[in-house]
């Protein structure tokens, strides 16, 4: 009598080690339960300690932390014919657990693939110019086109970023000689703008001396000083040629 009771406990102990494993599941704050009965769907479980009925229900976990996907570098000519090589980064979620289980046989590997074949779409129809300085209308675009195609799926794509742009040698050599003639030209012009500016100042001090004799003299005073200043064993006096109109008159008069 006592070996079968001994045995009982044993088969039991041994049916409530296979048992309880699949009729006790714990689900995380960051997942959801998919539960299937007899292959149907049944509900979704939130996160804490569920039970299930054994050999009846299967439970699926399906993560709803934000996801980061690489997009491979991808080869494509832009719409002006320039080849690049472009690659990115999408963040996605899953918002139904549901949808992203039952519609869709991975999510994950699926976005992946519209991702690029977006991607390559975008660059091609995109010049250049707006590749390299309208990067987030871009990655916007991106962004839309990837969330409207994965919506079914229960999957939002919460953002889209072009990471690297890869351009040819030989474009970026030309690129770079046409932003350094662009430096030299702007230089150039903001040189001449600062002559004319100067030559309009120097134009307006002259007419204001000229209508104030005792301008004049201050002036030449102060260039008297500036000279005596100088270390030099030379100093140079201007003379004046008002000074010289009287002498002048009288050697004409003498000419005439």
């Amino acid at each position: 009598m006592g070996l079968s009771i001994a045995g009982i406990i044993v088969v039991l102990f041994f049916v409530f080690a296979i048992i309880l494993p699949s009729t006790i599941r714990i689900i995380r704050e960051y997942e959801r339960g998919v539960v299937l009965r007899f292959g149907r769907f049944s509900q979704v479980k939130q996160p804490g300690v569920r039970f299930l009925f054994p050999f009846v229900d299967v439970m699926y976990k399906v993560d709803l932390r934000i996801v980061t996907m690489d997009v491979p570098k991808q080869e494509m000519m832009t719409r002006d014919n320039v080849p690049v090589t472009v690659d990115a980064v999408v963040y996605f979620r899953v918002v139904s657990a549901e949808d992203a289980l039952l519609k869709i046989e991975n999510f994950a590997r699926a976005t992946g693939l519209i991702a690029q074949t977006t991607l390559r779409g975008t660059v091609g129809q995109a010049s250049l110019d707006e590749l390299l300085s309208e990067r987030d209308k871009i990655n916007n675009h991106l962004q839309s086109v990837i969330d409207e195609q994965t919506e079914p799926w229960g999957i939002k794509v919460t953002n889209v970023e072009i990471r690297d742009v890869v351009l040819p040698e030989g474009m970026k050599r030309s690129m770079a000689r046409q932003a350094e003639s662009e430096r030299e030209r702007r230089a150039k012009v903001i040189n001449a703008e600062g002559e004319f500016q100067a030559s309009e100042k120097l134009a307006q001090a002259a007419e204001i001396i000229s209508k104030n004799p005792a301008a004049i003299q201050l002036r030449y005073l102060q260039t008297l000083t500036e000279i005596a200043s100088e270390n030099s064993s030379t100093t140079i006096f201007p003379l004046p040629i008002d000074l010289l109109s009287a002498f002048i008159d009288a050697y004409k008069r003498k000419e005439s």
